[in-house]
């Protein structure tokens, strides 16, 4: 295996098993890892990546994690990397799947999420520190960033946020320059259909891993009465609550629909668009980037997906105060070891999940 390769399946094997917090810890924690200890990409280049992963429908961690893929080692890198992120985490979504059809209850979900709020939070604002001094270089992208947060805090659209960000930076350079051009057996028809199930929420859905339950409820729940509202919102939970994707929520639905060929079936549905939404923009970004205007829309995404993240800061921040002994005693030390180097974003999100189940 190439040296890349090799680099690739170890650190995104270790990402989807420790990486709790959903999609914006993840991306701080790959910026942790692969800009600043790996020095594998530019806080530029890594910003162009998140704000292609914005543009398209599908899981926006799981892209991110294929675009450094094929950043480090084109195609193999790309099939690498988004395999080795999704398999450990839908491995161990697996395992809870299995605990709940046996026993009927979850582990301990709450409790890790309690644990992991304060390292969260303590890991994006550490990234939000790094990213925002590349993406906001300007007057221009400050405004747009501040924009961004504030736009979306009030529930306008990402999409919306993202597509004015970048018509704005990219007008102002027009201007500026003066012009430049184990279960039963189930029928194979309900496998199929689960498969299109979740193919099209892969396929059609923007944004985080949480709007996901809307697409479900509307299939799973209202459409074909697999699922109760009750389960649907303990498969949430479990997306939630596990390491790596947190669209691996399909692994526990497909599993307590149809067995182990469900759970294969449905996280292959979910995640297969990904893969090829990446296979379609990864090769293209590097010409955008060399085209004035193209670069100046792109500085003015990456200055909207800073804002986006300092959105989604303030409801971590909101329910890691809820707890203010783990803030004090897990969220500032996290935040101290993250500035001085002394530890890294997947042990402390890894410890911060311990935290929460021994003091659950």
């Amino acid at each position: 295996m190439p040296t890349a390769l090799r680099e690739l399946a170890p650190l995104f094997l270790r990402l989807g098993l420790t990486a709790f917090g959903g999609p914006v810890a993840h991306t701080a924690t790959m910026e942790a890892e692969v800009v600043r200890r790996r020095g594998w990409l530019t806080p530029t280049a890594f910003l162009d990546l998140v704000s292609a992963t914005q543009l398209v429908p599908g899981p926006n961690s799981t892209e991110l994690a294929m675009h450094i893929g094929y950043a480090r080692a084109r195609w193999a890198g790309l099939v690498v990397a988004g395999t080795a992120f999704i398999v450990p985490a839908a491995c161990v979504t697996l395992g809870v799947a299995w605990a709940y059809t046996r026993y009927g209850i979850l582990p301990r979900g709450q409790a890790i999420l309690a644990g992991v709020a304060p390292v969260v939070l303590a890991v994006v604002a550490h990234a939000l520190w790094g990213l925002g001094k590349t993406a906001v270089h300007s007057a221009l992208t400050l405004a747009i960033a501040v924009a961004a947060a504030a736009a979306v805090a009030l529930g306008v659209h990402e999409l919306l946020v993202l597509a004015v960000a970048g018509s704005i930076a990219a007008l102002d350079r027009r201007v500026t320059a003066g012009g430049d051009p184990l279960a039963p057996a189930v029928d194979p028809v309900a496998l199929t259909t689960l498969f299109g199930v979740f193919a099209k929420a892969g396929g059609l859905l923007f944004g985080s891993g949480y709007v996901l339950i809307a697409y479900l409820r509307a299939d799973l729940v209202a459409r074909l009465g697999w699922f109760t509202e009750a389960q649907l919102v303990d498969a949430i939970a479990v997306g939630q609550a596990t390491p790596g994707p947190v669209f691996t929520t399909a692994t526990f639905v497909g599993y307590q629909l149809a067995g182990l060929a469900g759970a294969a079936i449905a996280t292959l549905g979910i995640f297969l668009p990904a893969f090829g939404f990446v296979a379609l923009t990864a090769p293209v970004l590097p010409r955008l980037r060399a085209h004035r205007d193209l670069a100046a829309a792109i500085d003015g995404l990456n200055a909207a997906s800073v804002g986006l993240m300092l959105a989604v800061l303030a409801p971590i921040a909101a329910g890691a105060t809820t707890r203010p002994l783990l803030l004090a005693g897990v969220g500032l030390p996290s935040l101290a070891l993250l500035v001085t180097g002394r530890a890294g974003p997947m042990a402390l999100l890894a410890g911060g999940a311990g935290i929460g189940l021994l003091l659950g």
